[in-house]
Formats: structure tokens, sequence, C-alpha cells
């Protein structure tokens, strides 16, 4: 079975660009949704005739959550016999590290979303060995040219793709790049390309009150009188 990544901030078109790949790929593709709160994505990969799961981090740190997860999900596709699996996940703070080294890593990013964007994003795009830019089809061609070299400023070893949610172009390059992505057994001992973010401190046990006295373990201060940053 060949795993790919797939990433991106909320809405930038994620599971349209999934769902025209399925179309563009002969084989039996499944998916495995990675959310915090909720999602409706679930009913759109079912009408499609998509298999597929979600799952919600809560209050658990979304990496965190699909480091936990994924090699439980390799399982479940492998159950059932699919030839691709596809991890979704929403970089909801643009820090988000959900590639694993060896495994073929998509990031969806949106021309909408502002010239800089690109260089605003972490790991999920600049470890990403395929960028995939939606929205195209609003702008000029000048906004696209300018957007794609934002990409290439942030990440300049990644192929970039623009595809279109809603009439599926570009998605059928985007299936021959896919189509060359690894088979996997299982993820035991891989590795991610980034660091997950930091979790250690009295808001992420349940913390919820307010003051330095409360403000416990791995904590990140701005130094006002500085105007710097300090541990």
């Amino acid at each position: 079975m060949k795993l790919i990544t797939v990433a991106g901030p909320p809405s930038s078109g994620k599971t349209a660009v999934i769902t025209r790949l399925a179309e563009n790929l002969d084989e039996r593709l499944g998916v495995i949704k990675f959310d915090c709160l909720t999602t409706f994505d679930k009913e759109r990969y079912e009408e499609a005739g998509i298999p597929v799961e979600v799952g919600f981090s809560g209050k658990f740190c979304p990496d965190h959550f699909f480091v936990n997860n994924v090699e439980d999900g390799v399982t479940w596709g492998l159950d059932r016999e699919l030839d691709y699996l596809i991890t979704e996940s929403a970089g909801l703070c643009n820090r988000c590290s959900p590639h694993i080294v060896g495994i073929t890593s998509v990031c969806v990013v949106d021309c909408l979303s502002g010239v800089h964007t690109p260089r605003k994003i972490g790991p999920m795009l600049k470890f990403a060995d395929i960028v995939v830019v939606t929205k195209g089809d609003i702008v000029s061609q000048a906004e696209r040219e300018v957007f794609a070299w934002s990409v290439r400023q942030a990440n300049g070893e990644a192929q970039i793709l623009f595809v279109n949610g809603i009439t599926g172009q570009g998605a059928f390059m985007l299936a021959k790049l896919v189509s060359g992505a690894c088979s996997v057994t299982t993820l035991n001992n891989t590795r991610l390309r980034f660091t997950t973010p930091a979790a250690a401190c009295s808001y992420c046990t349940g913390e919820i009150r307010i003051g330095e006295s409360f403000q416990m373990g791995m904590m990140r201060k701005i130094d006002f009188d500085s105007g710097g940053l300090h541990d």
C-alpha cells in the first residue's frame, strides 16, 4: 500500500484535491482525516465512494495526535486492502509537521491566502515533496506566478502544481507524481521530517487560570523591555 501525507491550512481545498486525485487513479484509495473538533468531509468522501476514517484530537495537540495514530491507520488501510492511503490534516497553527521521511508528502495552499503565506507556513510546506496550489482560477496569471515564486522561496525542492478542485484540472499530473510513492507495510522506526510542536506546560494538562504562579513547564515569554522573546 502506498502512503501519502496531505496537509495544509483549513479550507485550502485539501478534500477537493484528494477526491479529484482519486478520480485519476485506477486503484483503490482510502483516507484518514485528522481534525480537531469536527469535520464535514467524511460525508464528501463517502459520497465519492472513498473509504474514510475520521479522528478528532480534541484538546490534544493535532501533531501529537497524528503521530500517536498514524501507525494504526496504516494497519487500517492494509486490512481494507487499499492500494493508496492518504492521511489528511489541517495545519491550524501553520507549525504542523505531519510528513514522514521516505513517505510522499503533499502540502495544499490556496493562492487567495496572500502572497506571503507560503513563507509563513512551517514544516508542512517547507518539507513537502509536492506543493499543490488551489483556487488559481480566481486570480490572474501574474498573481499565480508571484504566488508560485513565494512557494519556491519557502521550499526550493518541491514540485509545484496548480490544481482546480472544481473542474479537476491538474489532478491528472498530481496522480502521475504520487503514483511513484513508496509502498509501506509499517511505519515502525520511521521518522518525522521535523519535530512536532512542544507541548509540556501547565496549560497542556488542563490549567485555565491566568497568572505567572499557574505557569509551569515549558513556557515562552515576550521580553517587552528588549522587544524580543525568551524561554
